[in-house]
């Protein structure tokens, strides 16, 4: 396993799937080339001080080394964003709070109907706008 270190990589992943848990935010995406699976952790100046954050990053990067690796599929990026109850929280409750957002993100997603399409919500809601302006 890899570190994502660029602000490129951090981003491109935040394009990504997402699930929540009390402790964390779990980004993925899928990468197009063959290489290892990369991780990012990052916890923003509003969960407290230095101190508070570094002692968050180092408690999801000692549960990302716990986990077992087939969780994670391969050629894919993710990222772990740390939140303030991370602090508190069991770590043994962490590592299934993990495991079930790894299992989230496998799962696969349902097909919605033409009205919803694949692209972002602003292609979908210009296609909303445009199907409401035609006249039948």
């Amino acid at each position: 396993m890899d570190r994502l270190r660029q602000r490129a990589d951090f981003l491109a992943v935040a394009n990504g799937a997402r699930v929540s848990s009390a402790a964390f935010a779990l980004q993925a995406r899928r990468r197009d080339d063959q290489g290892p699976i990369r991780l990012g952790f990052t916890v923003t100046k509003k969960n407290g001080t230095a101190t508070e954050r570094n002692r968050i990053r180092r408690r999801l990067r000692e549960l990302v080394k716990r986990l077992d690796v087939i969780s994670m599929r391969p050629h894919h990026d993710y990222v772990l964003v740390g939140r303030r109850e991370a602090l508190t929280r069991d770590f043994a409750v962490m590592l299934d709070d993990l495991r079930s957002a790894l299992r989230r993100l496998d799962r696969p997603t349902k097909a919605f109907s033409s009205e919803v399409g694949s692209g972002s919500r602003k292609e979908n809601a210009s296609k909303k706008d445009s199907r409401r302006s035609t006249p039948t």
